[in-house]
């Protein structure tokens, strides 16, 4: 026997792809160094501008790395706007971070666990620093067996915690010389890899620009959106090279899957390329905003849902539900849906409505005591390739 409980499945395969929001909720767990009697590690902080650095004694001296992301984070966010800070050994591997039998302090499970289901994402950076090797797949070796590792620990709070999230890793070590691992032959939808940095020859990533960015636009908004602007940073490079100098990397960088800056002709400043996670590109959840749109849908219906959680239920004599009751499920899901996200402008809608319910009437409920629920909400789509026919308007006699 089972505790009664509600569970939602993610359907795939259904695209035919060949103010503070805690929506935007980030966490960064960094490398660091303790600050004797302010900044300890393995402990949660929450920050709302760069300013709070000073209070726990971070400076660009004693911990460059934590120091230059969040600013970076700031840079891109406004003020205000809430990251979680999870400082942890700068030696420690990203594998073994997101280890998801790892539940002490100092792994990424506990910083989940003492959330509460808040967070909606987390970025990992400036871990594994005493290595300086890239394997033969253009990044350190840690960045690939990390992958499964943090898929499955965000699994895990999907469908342990009801607290959907993805993971952002550093692309660290990238060496340009080498050919990069394909990622699009993967299988880690809830997990993506950045490479490119603010600073010139980088053994790290920009974690805090993308992050920054994340948290700062709804759930349904590419990170590459043009009409959202550049980004913050002035100069930002991949490998040696700057972005702009880099045409060949950078397209060969995304073209296997990873999020990468890049420049567009006749527009200043720099913009991500895309929001690709580490999967087949025909997953349903293969970039970032679909990820982020499912998930915010899921922790809706997982809310809804549970409010009906072992209430009665009128039936009919061969132990069906009854019609009123199914529509009225059917109702109460697609109104909160289209409440909390169609609303905002977070689906495709038509005449407000971006989803839609369905319960099959016919399930024997008095003999399972289980009820099946569909629900399918309407995404956006996202202009990635635009052709223009150009040419002489010319009438000939």
């Amino acid at each position: 026997m089972q505790l009664p409980r509600v569970k939602i499945q993610f359907l795939n395969g259904q695209l035919g792809t060949v103010g503070e929001s805690p929506d935007g909720l980030m966490a960064l767990i960094c490398g660091a160094s303790a600050v004797a009697g302010k900044l300890e590690l393995n402990t949660v902080y929450r920050v709302t501008s760069p300013d709070d650095l000073t209070a726990l004694g971070v400076t660009e001296t004693n911990n460059a790395t934590l120091y230059k992301q969040v600013k970076e984070f700031y840079d891109e966010a406004e003020s205000g706007t809430k990251l979680i800070l999870y400082p942890v050994s700068a030696n420690m591997k990203v594998t073994e971070l997101c280890d998801y039998t790892k539940t002490s302090e100092g792994f990424a499970r506990d910083l989940i666990t003492r959330q509460n289901g808040a967070l909606r994402g987390i970025g990992v950076a400036g871990l594994n620093a005493g290595s300086t090797a890239a394997s033969a797949n253009g990044l350190d070796p840690d960045v690939f067996t990390a992958l499964p590792k943090a898929q499955q620990l965000a699994e895990w709070a999907t469908s342990e915690l009801y607290a959907p999230l993805f993971f952002v890793l550093e692309g660290r070590n990238y060496d340009a010389s080498k050919e990069l691992k394909d990622l699009t032959e993967e299988k880690y939808n809830r997990v993506c890899v950045v490479i490119g940095d603010t600073v010139k020859d980088s053994k790290g990533a920009c974690m805090g620009t993308l992050l920054g960015r994340i948290a700062s636009i709804p759930v349904q908004r590419n990170i590459g959106r043009v009409k959202d602007g550049s980004l913050f940073p002035l100069e930002m490079y991949v490998g040696a090279k700057k972005i702009e100098e880099s045409g060949n990397t950078i397209s060969a960088i995304f073209e296997n899957g990873y999020i990468v800056p890049r420049k567009h002709v006749g527009r200043s400043g720099y913009y991500f390329a895309d929001a690709p996670m580490a999967c087949d590109p025909t997953d349903d959840y293969a970039y970032m905003p679909s990820r982020r749109v499912i998930d915010k849908a899921y922790r809706i219906s997982y809310d809804t849902m549970l409010e009906e959680l072992l209430d009665e239920l009128e039936l009919n004599e061969d132990g069906t539900l009854q019609h009123a009751v199914v529509k009225s499920w059917q109702q109460t899901l697609e109104n909160a849906i289209n409440r909390q996200m169609t609303a905002g402008g977070e689906l495709s809608a038509t005449d407000g409505e971006g989803c839609k319910c369905h319960i099959d009437a016919r399930q024997d409920v008095v003999s399972t005591s289980k009820i099946v629920v569909t629900l399918k909400v309407r995404p956006h789509g996202y202009s990635r390739y635009i052709d223009v026919n150009l040419g002489f308007l010319v009438t000939t006699v």
